[in-house]
């Protein structure tokens, strides 16, 4: 979800194929002996991609560990993982990869969409999909809270009375999509709005504020949800597939560093949606950079030290005794940056000086 910039990107991932040529800083051992976790262009998936670096530095801080984020979408990020230039993904959305890279249909039953995808990614594409965070992040109707008072609002299916009178505000991709796009609600719901209106999904949230919108569609872990007090709308009648969201590791990387299971399991259960709209909203509403947004919610959760405890390697023990918090690496930072057409492909080291300037 939350596709951004996927046409320059993909055409640069599959012009670096077809060339036979490497990006600058992601040839194909780049990943080798290391931990090279794939993040993304959205601050969600930029602070899981932190939260699992600095859980890793905290237990094994050994291990170079690496952060790829400006992938634009699931398909480069899978791209990267099956070409070698990663071996993690921060997070990866059930209902995106089951009916993209897996190609299965789509599937109301989260419990199936969980089993599917983790089974093929393990007998074809040789990684581990873990089981959820605890969070989903999907589609969903929302309202202002003035509006949901006024008509009694908890559920899809209340819109059905005064739909007509209502404007939509819609992202733009969701009016084409198949399975679950604007066609399916149609179908599902059985009613019309006044007028539906495509939009870039970040103006969404203000267009409701704004009383510009009636209804938008929107993403149920987005922090402008909380921050201009909308209430979300139950999908009663299961329009929208599941979309959990869980962290994947390649295997022969586990294989390789068999503790890193323990440390990624560790985070499995423990972010709820509320949690992970919290941290969005953090970064993207109060400005904070998203590896302060990780190492403040992993400083308050004393970095889980008492989840799986009794599960704790003993190699772990061997090795470097009890666990402490390793330095940020000045390469943990590694992002890739796309210029516009013609410019060259870049890859931009941290810089610890740029995280104490404001803005994102």
């Amino acid at each position: 979800m939350r596709k951004k910039r996927y046409h320059v990107g993909l055409f640069v991932l599959l012009l670096v194929m077809l060339c036979g040529c490497e990006l600058p800083g992601l040839g194909a051992t780049d990943a080798g002996g290391g931990i090279v976790i794939a993040g993304g262009n959205t601050t969600e998936r930029q602070i899981l991609a932190e939260i699992n670096a600095q859980m890793i530095r905290h237990y094994l801080p050994e291990e170079k560990t690496n952060i790829i984020n400006n992938l634009g979408s699931t398909i480069l990020i899978h791209q990267t993982l099956l070409g070698g230039q990663s071996n993690f993904s921060g997070v990866m959305y059930t209902g995106t990869s089951l009916t993209g890279e897996v190609g299965a249909p789509p599937t109301k039953d989260p419990e199936e969409a969980m089993v599917t995808v983790q089974k093929a990614y393990d007998e074809r594409f040789h990684a581990k999909w873990y089981p959820s965070y605890g969070f989903e992040n999907t589609y969903a109707f929302m309202v202002t809270r003035e509006m949901a008072n006024e008509h009694h609002l908890q559920k899809v299916s209340d819109l059905a009375p005064i739909a007509q009178d209502l404007n939509l505000g819609a992202d733009t991709a969701w009016m084409e999509r198949e399975g679950d796009g604007y066609k399916a609600f149609l179908e599902t719901y059985d009613f019309t709005f006044k007028d539906v209106y495509p939009m870039e999904i970040g103006l969404v949230y203000s267009a409701l504020q704004n009383h510009e919108m009636d209804v938008v569609l929107g993403y149920t872990t987005d922090g402008r949800i909380s921050s201009y007090d909308l209430v979300v709308l139950e999908d009663d009648l299961k329009l929208f597939p599941p979309y959990e969201a869980s962290p994947v590791v390649m295997n022969d990387l586990l294989q390789e560093k068999p503790a890193l299971d323990w440390v990624v399991s560790k985070l499995i259960g423990q972010i709820s949606t509320e949690t992970m709209s919290n941290l969005n909203r953090l970064s993207d509403e109060e400005m904070i950079e998203p590896h302060v947004v990780a190492e403040r919610f992993l400083t308050e959760h004393d970095y889980f030290e008492d989840v799986n405890r009794d599960q704790r390697p003993a190699e772990l023990d061997a090795a470097q005794g009890e666990p402490t918090q390793a330095p940020r690496p000045q390469t943990s930072g590694m992002t890739l940056t796309r210029a516009l057409e013609g410019q060259a492909v870049e890859r931009l080291i941290y810089d610890p000086a740029q995280d104490q300037k404001g803005g994102k």
